[in-house]
């Protein structure tokens, strides 16, 4: 399979969970008194269990001890435990329209689809946080039937999973409240999954909502992540008692200051525009504007559209340093694009090539950008050729 070639081992006995119901296959190793087999992967078909290798047993004379990855298939359990105690928190908090409509469970999230018409507000995602982690620390007691009529599970509650096909008899796994028809791996009781972190809420299609959330040592480090993160805000606030306010305090002299720096650059770019006009060369019954100034993009756009609606015979290239980055913009009168056959976006493409970039745009307006600044000379006085 693409360029890689893989075998499939089938064993007498085994304790590889295949995956299946939105829970990864186990991994591990086949051990013999000779070798070493990584097995990469655990799959069911035709009621067979297979297990993936990219290497064949040498030798099979000699009995193959199968161990499990002991600490993928804990914390795959406990989000795979945790999926049944959030579907629970879900029906009790949004309604009993709440169905599972997929599920993906790993060792280091797990992700949750469910049918529900509108986003999950903050203050509901709290609370389905809070009874999923009630229910961890209630320490529930796994409580398994295996091979029991169908009938009998649907009487005791269970819910079906998505997508799932059930026989006659069937597994169901309870947790308290919570019980569901499941194949998969779980805890011995809900505290091994220590804490239940959502971490995302969003559309997945029409109707469809999903849920990512985290559980054990995972939680852990993303809570841990985040203190230290405060931590560093509160230091850089000098404020350990009010971080929200002063965050708002800030932005809000931000939104002053920036808008003191847009009036400023207004009254400058007013100044530039007498002063550009006033360096204005005639050729060919064409005023040439080439210059490099020192302005934000917007200024430069807004500037450059006030020249070329003054003048209709304007041929305006500017050039400029932001951000790291150099540009150049193009502006054309509109005697230009009906005498001349001139396109800004044609112009700006042969001047980026100057400052080792691209660009392109409109036949009136027209933007390029690149990373050479020592080009800009070249470029502005490649902008003359264009008009003789």
């Amino acid at each position: 399979a693409k360029k890689r070639t893989f075998y499939q081992l089938m064993l007498n006995f085994t304790p590889f969970y295949a995956e299946g119901g939105g829970q990864v296959g186990d991994t591990g190793v086949l051990a013999s008194e000779e070798e070493l087999i990584e097995i990469f992967n655990t799959k069911q078909e035709n009621g067979r269990i297979l297990h993936f290798t990219n290497t064949l047993p040498k030798s099979i004379k000699f009995p193959f001890i199968a161990k499990v990855d002991a600490k993928k298939r804990d914390l795959t359990q406990n989000n795979h435990s945790a999926t049944h105690l959030l579907h629970a928190a879900l029906r009790e908090v949004l309604g009993t329209h709440v169905e599972q409509k997929g599920s993906l469970v790993k060792a280091d999230h797990l992700r949750f689809d469910f049918s529900h018409f509108h986003k999950v507000t903050k203050e509901e995602i709290k609370e389905i946080e809070f009874l999923v982690n009630a229910r961890i620390r209630e320490n529930y007691q796994l409580e398994e039937f295996r091979n029991i009529p169908i009938e009998e599970a649907t009487e005791m509650g269970a819910m079906a999973l998505f997508g799932e096909k059930y026989g006659d008899t069937v597994r169901a796994i309870k947790f308290g409240d919570s019980v569901e028809l499941c194949g998969g791996t779980h805890v011995q009781a809900t505290g091994n999954i220590g804490l239940f972190v959502i971490t995302q809420e969003t559309a997945v299609a029409a109707g469809i909502r999903r849920i990512e959330a985290i559980t054990a040592d995972k939680s852990m480090d993303f809570l841990t992540e985040k203190l230290e993160t405060l931590a560093e805000v509160e230091v850089i606030l000098k404020n350990r008692n009010n971080v929200v306010g002063s965050i708002d305090a800030l932005q809000k002299e931000n939104a002053s200051l920036q808008k003191q720096i847009e009036n400023l650059l207004k009254e400058k770019a007013g100044g530039l525009k007498d002063e550009l006009l006033g360096k204005a060369r005639e050729l060919n019954g064409i005023k040439l504007i080439a210059e490099s100034i020192e302005l934000d993009p917007k200024a430069i756009k807004d500037l450059a559209f006030e020249l070329k609606n003054k003048e209709d015979n304007l041929f305006l290239v500017l050039a400029n340093q932001f951000g790291g980055k150099v540009m150049i913009t193009v502006a054309l009168g509109k005697n230009l694009l009906e005498s001349k056959n001139l396109h800004a976006g044609k112009i700006v493409k042969e001047l980026a090539a100057e400052i080792g970039g691209g660009g392109g745009g409109q036949a009136e307006f027209a933007t390029a950008g690149g990373k050479n600044a020592n080009g800009i000379p070249n470029a502005l006085a490649k902008a003359e050729q264009f008009l003789n």
